[in-house]
């Protein structure tokens, strides 16, 4: 490593690390400038054995030991600064030991990625980075393949996100539909059943699905049944656009009580993916 110290929050080099909580100055920013950053030590050793390359680091004195040895970042340059000049920089106080502003690499085009998945969750304009980060992690646990993101999805590759995830969004192939909803259509000509989930009581149930995933035709509700399928989950509050509805298979439901009308959704994400898991 290259550890250089730094005494401004105005220092130039910094730039990548600068207004984190600017959430809608970074959801544009980065992905315009190539970059995201991942925080704590756990979180940049995961990034690197993805295959991601590290731009800088940014860490106050105590947590440089940490850093020391961690591949990936041999010859990386480790700014490091005090606590007031890191908040100061990044808007809040850096407690997860270093931040590492990273190389975003080139999504996978989506009829190439779909070719060798049989397994894979779309996500429809949810807007909430912790939502997003939750559901790769569930994915990534729970036997999902991939995951494809609509055009004005949350950034999987922010901040918050790869924390919630833990890394997850590293584990998992995905990619960001250009053409929305009429990528809908590419997925189930890639041979996909395109499963909604809604809480429309008149959809069919999980434990439908479930029983008939492996069975072709077993329950015309279902509709197509194949052994590839996608799950298909909407925005928080207002659910899947009626175009995106208007193009699944069949739309299903989690059976609810006590009055609740829905799961949140990365909630209502795991219940599905356990539920389809190719243990069960």
């Amino acid at each position: 490593m290259h550890v250089v110290a730094v005494d401004s929050a105005d220092d130039p080099r910094l730039g990548d690390f600068t207004g984190l909580t600017d959430v809608a100055a970074r959801r544009v920013r980065e992905p315009e400038e190539g970059l995201f950053i991942a925080e704590s030590a756990l979180v940049i050793e995961r990034a690197v054995s993805a295959g991601y390359r590290p731009r800088s680091l940014l860490t106050s004195p105590k947590w440089l030991d940490q850093l020391e040895g961690q591949p990936g970042v041999e010859d990386v340059t480790v700014y490091v600064a005090t606590e007031d000049v890191l908040r100061a920089v990044t808007g809040y106080r850096v407690h997860r030991g270093a931040l590492a502003s990273m190389t975003r690499r080139a999504l996978p085009d989506l009829p190439g990625m779909l070719s060798v998945l049989d397994r894979v969750v779309i996500l429809e304009d949810i807007v909430d980075h912790t939502n997003v980060g939750a559901i790769f992690r569930n994915a990534a646990a729970l036997g999902v393949q991939g995951v494809i993101v609509s055009p004005r999805c949350a950034d999987p590759l922010y901040r918050r996100s790869v924390r919630v995830s833990m890394g997850s969004v590293f584990a998992l192939p995905w990619t960001r539909a250009t053409c929305w909803p009429d990528d809908l259509d590419v997925i189930k000509e890639k041979g996909f059943a395109l499963w909604a989930l809604t809480p429309d009581p008149d959809s069919v149930t999980l434990d439908q699905v479930r029983s008939s995933a492996s069975v072709v035709g077993v329950d015309p509700a279902i509709g197509t049944s194949s052994p590839k399928w996608a799950l298909m989950f909407g925005t928080e509050g207002a659910g899947l656009s009626s175009e995106a509805l208007a193009r699944a298979d069949a739309r299903v439901r989690i059976p609810m009580h006590s009055g609740v009308d829905s799961l949140n959704v990365a909630a209502a994400a795991a219940v599905a993916f356990y539920a389809l898991s190719p243990d069960r």
